[in-house]
């Protein structure tokens, strides 16, 4: 009886244990492959036939269609390069080039994927509609309260992600290491 409630008791702990490490591969979007560079990640191989099982059960549980490796790749944020998770109250600035792409595009997301509401229905910028400095670079910033040049609205949220997206891009293929990309700076300005 002993051997029975124990083995019972063993298998209990083990079905309990995986089941939450898989719940929470899921549902935090934890897959292998994963590039970093500065405070920006991307996952080159979600968007091919050599997906990781973890990738795909996220991919499938969120519903999203990621980008082709053949299209480009997509770089998310969730924290600024000092590794501060973003605060919907907190201004942050995003600056400098990306990688050579022959379009792009900035989003705000809610940390499950939707884009954040706002007042100005303004979810994001493209390669096309930035205000450039004479030297090629830009600066974004994401706040609150209206801001003079690229501003992106955060509607107050609590927290956010930031997807940039790279189309036509030599990067998801160079970017084995994460050495080869060089990705905007994210920086937080101020914080109440």
């Amino acid at each position: 009886m002993r051997l029975v409630l124990g083995s019972l008791f063993a298998f209990l702990v083990a079905a309990g244990l995986g089941l939450g490490l898989t719940w929470l591969a899921l549902s935090k979007g934890i897959a292998f492959g994963g590039v970093t560079v500065g405070a920006w990640t991307a996952w080159p191989k979600v968007g091919t036939s050599y997906i990781d099982p973890y990738a795909r059960a996220s991919v499938a549980r969120t519903g999203q269609l990621p980008i082709g490796s053949g299209d480009g790749i997509a770089f998310f944020a969730r924290a600024d390069d000092e590794a501060r998770l973003f605060d919907g109250r907190c201004d942050v600035a995003v600056r400098g080039t990306t990688p050579p792409a022959r379009f792009w595009t900035l989003t705000l997301h809610a940390p499950d994927g939707r884009l954040v509401a706002n007042s100005v229905n303004r979810y994001g910028f493209t390669s096309q509609e930035i205000v450039r400095r004479a030297d090629g670079s830009f600066e974004i910033v994401i706040a609150p309260r209206a801001r003079p040049g690229n501003w992106l609205p955060t509607g107050g949220v609590e927290r956010y992600v930031l997807v940039m997206r790279l189309y036509d891009t030599p990067v998801g293929v160079a970017t084995r290491t994460g050495g080869e990309a060089l990705m905007p700076s994210i920086m937080r300005e101020t914080c109440p």
